[in-house]
């Protein structure tokens, strides 16, 4: 197995320079975010933290995996491993539409395996980017058995939704950015589901001694589960959030960069997802995924810092929120925005 090193990340942001949007950054009101309090000498620190939200669901595709998708088809176009039969992939929605758009770029076939549950509005984007769609079974792990069935039968190159090298090297490139944007950044905030954005993003973090806290929802979590157990496993997948993160079982990519340390696990209840999706539409009219709010229900959830009692069998790094430093500064990946809004209305005046 290739282990990602910065090197990775460092060739990524290289070969994707000019194709893909340089991430928004926006700072949250100081204060709005809790601090955990640290007495010292019978005193608190009322210092508010830094938070910035990183607006990379306003890239090209409405998230993230548009700089895998471009830099995994740009590797292969220089290194003329390109197929006539084009390329394809299984995804929850988001990688196929990034790897449709990139294969238009690069004018190859994409044919995309989704789950049959797969939202409304991705196939009908994925279908407007010219990819051939096809809807297999009820999870994910349905759909990349098919997709595996059709590349080796095709010739097709088979590209992942994140366990790839080269995808999650793409992805950590938004970490170089958010780096260069936020001097003295301290920790980054990102959702996991298989763990490509993670992989790659905490890689490139580990180089520059950021702290990342990975934040899953409680009944899709399998980034802690093989934390936990020192080996990947397969999770159930229940969630408001998993149509982005209902991956069964993490990368091994991602498994090895949250076992180099300076990672924190956090999982957080649908309620809290649901919670910090509205928050976001109210304070700010952005419409994101529920696996966008996930990151940021870390910071928003339940006071309780450290590791949770409520969560007995996990690993002790676990905990159901995040509570920043005084002074410390933190950026919360919001990492797509391809979801129905029509339930971000604004609340009933009874209500």
């Amino acid at each position: 197995m290739h282990q990602l090193t910065y090197g990775d990340i460092k060739a990524a942001t290289d070969r994707i320079a000019g194709r893909v949007r340089p991430v928004a950054l926006a700072q949250v009101d100081p204060g709005a975010i809790r601090t955990a309090h640290r007495e010292l000498l019978g005193e608190r620190s009322e210092q508010p933290c830094e938070v910035w939200l990183a607006l990379e669901f306003m890239q090209h595709t409405g998230s993230f995996k548009a700089r895998g998708a471009q830099n995994f088809l740009q590797a292969h176009r220089e290194a003329g491993t390109l197929p006539d039969s084009g390329v394809t992939i299984a995804s929850g929605g988001n990688a196929g539409l990034a790897c449709a758009w990139a294969a238009r770029q690069q004018d190859v076939r994409a044919t995309v395996f989704l789950p049959e549950t797969a939202p409304a509005v991705k196939v009908a984007r994925l279908r407007g980017y010219g990819a051939e769609v096809r809807l297999v079974g009820a999870e994910y792990a349905e759909a990349l058995a098919a997709c595996e069935e059709f590349a080796a039968a095709t010739g097709a190159l088979a590209s992942h939704a994140y366990d790839h090298p080269l995808i999650a090297a793409g992805a950590g490139t938004l970490l170089e950015e958010i780096h260069a944007r936020v001097p003295g950044l301290d920790t980054v905030v990102v959702a996991v589901g298989g763990g490509g954005l993670f992989a790659g993003v905490a890689t490139a973090a580990r180089h520059h001694g950021i702290r990342t806290v990975a934040v899953e929802p409680e009944n899709c979590r399998a980034l802690n589960a093989a934390t936990e157990a020192g080996h990947l496993v397969d999770v159930t997948v229940d969630s408001v959030a998993a149509d982005s993160l209902g991956a069964r079982r993490a990368s091994a990519l991602a498994l090895a960069a949250a076992q180099r340390g300076g990672v924190q696990s956090v999982l957080v209840p649908d309620g809290e997802i649901v919670r910090a999706r509205q928050a976001l539409w109210d304070h700010r009219r952005v419409a994101v995924e529920h696996a966008a709010a996930t990151a940021l229900a870390a910071l928003t959830g339940p006071d309780r810092h450290g590791p949770d009692r409520d969560l007995p069998s996990r690993p002790a790094a676990t905990s159901r929120s995040y509570r920043p430093a005084g002074g410390e500064k933190i950026a919360v990946v919001l990492c797509g925005a391809n979801t129905d809004p029509s339930d971000l209305a604004p609340r009933t005046a009874e209500h």
